[in-house]
């Protein structure tokens, strides 16, 4: 297959129009996606989670409930559903001043176990209300993790630490998932679309990321085109807390003291890293080394948003799976 071409660029795609459409247009890399999902959580557990995902959005009435469901009858396999609400990714984020083109500068690796991911990822042009934006993301998939809009601002998404309640880590997980279920409010990535969609400055990005309530904790990262323009931002459901760049996070909490089990290893050096490189020039990704590139790294960027200058390179367990693409 083409897209197993550890030399070849990220492509860019027109994800403008139909969702559905370009994932039945992309179905070999939505294949990859679907199997890796399938031989890591496996049938039962993609098929009770779907039946699962598409109630709580019923619930919730979730407005990207019917392009979910759009994707999930194109690509007919369980796993559509629930992919599009999965929350298991680690990653690493900062914001600085860009010192190429002014403005600011966000970098940031996205970790995830499912293997198939660095090789499969796509920069998709998409288009909402106040304009333009490109989309790293996968064909079949409806919110916004990573993203950078001209003009306006950038953005991406990391996971906090779950809370510990008890000694057990699926006690707490279970806890965790019933809490979410009894809310009603916009997942993370579904939030941050809605963002890139709607908001046509940082101030009114910061602003929504900061006061719109969530269905689940998240850090956010924004960095805008003016100079001076960006934040950490800490949300709980309904709580924020707001660092201001420059700023680094990783996948602990910054502010105040919680009980929490760890979501990834190395938080710290990670944060300690980011917060080294991310006032520096390295170009072409040459900050995505260890400790912040781990074995389930799969995505990395760098995102200029006064000029809308994107770097981007996937990997896989084994190391790059893509080349360097500039956008």
């Amino acid at each position: 297959m083409e897209i197993l071409r550890a030399g070849k660029a990220i492509p860019r795609v027109d994800g403008r129009g139909d969702a559905a459409a370009l994932a039945l247009a992309m179905r070999d890399r939505v294949g990859v996606l679907i199997g890796s999902a399938r031989d890591y959580y496996g049938t039962t557990a993609l098929k009770l989670g779907d039946r699962l995902s598409r109630r709580w959005l019923e619930k919730t009435r979730n407005p990207y409930l019917a392009e979910i469901l759009a994707i999930a009858r194109v690509i007919d396999a369980p796993g559509a559903v629930l992919l599009n609400l999965s929350y298991e990714w680690a990653c690493s984020a900062a914001v600085a001043a860009d010192p190429d083109g002014g403005g600011m500068r966000l970098l940031r690796t996205l970790d995830w176990p499912l293997p198939g991911l660095g090789r499969t990822v796509v920069a998709a042009d998409r288009s909402g209300r106040q304009g333009e934006y490109l989309d790293f993301t996968w064909p079949g998939m409806v919110g916004v993790l990573t993203a950078v809009a001209r003009g306006r601002f950038a953005a991406a998404i990391n996971q906090p630490p779950m809370a510990r309640r008890t000694s057990s880590f699926a006690v707490d997980w279970l806890i965790g998932r019933g809490e979410v279920w009894m809310r009603n409010a916009l997942p993370p990535s579904h939030l941050l679309r809605h963002v890139f969609d709607t908001c046509a400055t940082y101030a009114e990005a910061r602003r929504m990321l900061v006061e719109t309530p969530i269905a689940l904790p998240v850090f956010f990262t924004l960095a805008g085109a003016g100079d001076g323009e960006g934040c950490v931002i800490e949300r709980g459901e309904r709580e924020a807390t707001v660092h201001e760049a420059p700023a680094c996070i990783t996948n602990h909490w910054l502010s105040g003291s919680r009980s929490c089990r760890p979501r990834a290893a190395d938080s710290l050096c990670r944060l300690e890293h980011m917060g080294r490189v991310a006032p520096g020039q390295e170009a072409d990704l040459a900050w995505v080394v260890p400790p912040v590139r781990v074995p389930e790294t799969r995505l990395a960027v760098d995102l200029a948003p006064r000029s809308g200058r994107a770097a981007a390179r996937g990997y896989e367990r084994d190391g790059p799976a893509t080349a360097v693409s500039v956008f």
